[in-house]
């Protein structure tokens, strides 16, 4: 016997959200309405722009819905009044009252890109990269009125490149987040899903990345400082000054040796970059960026300002 598809309200915001939109509108499932935050001012006209997850389900001629809060009384029988099976949640940014959790036949989903219960909160990507982990992944999980502290339905690992960057490790993981939905959804409707509680023992929380920490603190090791710059691109980057200026660092690597220099001290310039004394090791500068310029390799930059890459200068 053919099992029905389900009846779907998707919620979510960003890119990472819109892939699993797709995923679902190329799935036999129905999308009874689409939840996304209103737009916003966007651009150096602040002119208003819709989101990408808005973008996508106006070329699909979804319905939208934009509340600026699912608290009230009227938006909740709203929702509630579309009588869906399932709401799946995708870096939404409201937060989800009891009623609208308990709205759908069979509650609500979040597709959470870390391995659960590791790096709750609103930035596991960049906190996974920024703390050195070498493995994350994807974690479909029921709702509950925690912060992602819901039950566990479908877990996939991702092992973390060489040079994964937080933009990098988005686009895989928000592909392997869409999988692991369509998957997640196949259960619901077979009835076979197994959830697994998650141990709050084993929690780490990713708080939000703020503006202030993209200021580089030549103290510490160099590996520790490769692992913020490759967290904080494509935002907010890394930056430190030079001639006076903000130097925005996308790019650098952690070399392995040591000199008896203080940190911040450059003490090589070339084409292959540029090395600067740090509170462990060599950080090697690979791709920067300038004040009203492009961000370009360490080999445009060398060419253009090596009269100016004094050995033993200060970037502070």
């Amino acid at each position: 016997m053919t099992i029905p598809s389900l009846r779907v309200i998707f919620a979510g915001t960003p890119a990472f959200a819109a892939v699993a939109l797709q995923a679902l509108i190329r799935s036999s499932h129905q999308i009874v309405a689409v939840y996304t935050q209103p737009d916003r001012p966007a651009g150096r006209g602040l002119k208003l722009t819709p989101s990408p997850v808005k973008e996508l389900a106006m070329e699909h001629h979804l319905p939208v819905y934009q509340p600026d809060s699912l608290k009230n009384e009227i938006e909740q029988k709203k929702l509630a009044d579309l009588n869906a099976d399932v709401m799946i949640v995708a870096a939404y940014g409201l937060l989800l009252p009891r009623a609208v959790l308990r709205a759908p036949r069979l509650g609500c989903i979040n597709i959470h890109p870390s391995l659960l219960p590791r790096w709750r909160g609103a930035a596991p990507i960049q906190r996974t990269i920024h703390a050195g982990d070498s493995r994350t992944g994807v974690t479909i999980m029921q709702m509950d009125e925690g912060l992602d502290t819901g039950p566990m339905l479908l877990k996939r690992e991702y092992m973390l490149q060489e040079e994964e960057t937080s933009q990098t490790l988005h686009d895989q993981l928000a592909q392997m987040g869409a999988d692991a939905l369509i998957e997640v959804l196949k259960l619901l409707r077979q009835g076979n899903v197994q959830s697994e509680p998650q141990d709050d023992h084993l929690a780490t929380y990713a708080q939000k990345i703020r503006k202030e920490e993209a200021l580089i603190d030549w103290a510490q090791s160099a590996i520790e400082l490769e692992h913020k710059i490759r967290a904080f691109n494509p935002w907010p980057v890394a930056y430190t000054t030079w001639q006076g200026k903000n130097l925005r660092i996308w790019m650098a690597k952690a070399l392995q040796e040591m000199h008896h220099i203080p940190p911040c001290t450059i003490i090589r310039a070339s084409c292959e970059g540029i090395d600067v004394m740090t509170g462990k090791g060599v950080l090697r500068l690979l791709h920067v960026q300038l004040p009203g310029g492009k961000a370009m390799p360490a080999a445009d930059f060398y060419n253009a300002h090596h009269d100016k890459l004094i050995l033993g200068q200060c970037l502070t």
